[in-house]
């Protein structure tokens, strides 16, 4: 078990900045920054980004010295390593291609919800699960296009996230109804999109009800993951909620998790269900045991 730390190298926010990682665990990891006075803020998914004058300090900490290449190389072996693709930070022109794609000429909007969804404290709740969504969609939906309104309830289902559920999709809504209005879209369209927002507090969809199942499936698709990627998930999920204690937290996600298992259906569409269905009731049913 080690911390390791590379040259101060990477240039960034007028200075350069050095990686922090663990070859063994991200709870090492987090131990480590915390006892070192590195803030939360600082950490990318699978390493610290450390400014230069804090490099001495990690050095008498205790952290090794390697070059940037070893490094890598450390966290390859550790399979902690996230993909770019998978960081928070790196989404934003994606993101961005894929908002102006959905509602062209209204830039300014797309810039604001990237922005809420690239808060400090948010850890799931990110850029990352925003782009997770918004591609289960488009697979949900091949060879067609989802509907533009279930893709505006995505990009607004966590636009305003403060981990109180319920509260959360209600003013993530009113801020659709809000923008979308000024963006001049057709009533009947914001309605949908509102109606869409709340829903994903419920994740349950009347029948019929093609829009709502398809976000929802697509806002559930993480617990189907592999279960590398569902660790990750878990403990993401966990540092959204750091401000609550360890038993607290364990008990009201155990009520959540009781609360997915006894949805009936978990997922709503045929392809949903063979995507996701028998992998996330492995992960959640492990979870709770």
């Amino acid at each position: 078990m080690a911390v390791y730390v590379d040259p101060p190298l990477w240039p960034a926010h007028g200075t350069v900045f050095s990686h922090l990682v663990s070859d063994t665990s991200l709870e090492e990891l987090h131990a480590f920054a915390e006892a070192a006075g590195i803030p939360e803020r600082a950490f990318d998914g699978d390493h610290y980004d450390v400014p230069e004058r804090r490099y001495q300090d990690l050095l008498s900490a205790g952290a090794i010295p390697v070059e940037a290449r070893i490094l890598v190389r450390k966290l390859i072996a550790s399979g902690l390593r996230i993909p770019a693709r998978q960081r928070s930070k790196a989404l934003t022109v994606p993101l961005l291609e894929r908002w102006n794609s959905t509602l062209p000429e209204h830039e300014e909007l797309g810039f604001e919800l990237l922005e809420r969804w690239g808060e400090d404290h948010r850890k799931y709740h990110s850029r990352t699960h925003l782009l997770a969504v918004l591609e289960a969609l488009d697979l949900l939906s091949e060879p067609a296009l989802p509907a533009r309104s279930v893709t505006l309830a995505a990009w607004f289902h966590d636009a305003v996230y403060e981990g109180i559920a319920g509260q959360d999709e209600e003013q993530s809504a009113r801020l659709a109804e809000d923008r979308l209005a000024v963006a001049g879209l057709p009533g009947p369209v914001i309605d949908d999109v509102a109606r869409l927002v709340r829903l994903t507090s419920t994740h349950s969809p009347e029948p019929g009800d093609q829009a709502g199942a398809l976000l929802c499936d697509a806002d559930l698709s993480i617990l189907g993951a592999e279960p590398a990627a569902y660790a990750r998930y878990l403990a993401a999920v966990r540092e959204d909620y750091a401000h609550v204690s360890d038993a607290d937290f364990a008990a009201g996600r155990a009520a959540v998790v009781r609360q997915l298992l006894a949805l009936d259906p978990l997922f709503h569409s045929e392809r949903a269900k063979s995507l996701w269905l028998d992998a996330a009731r492995r992960n959640l049913e492990a979870e709770l045991s």
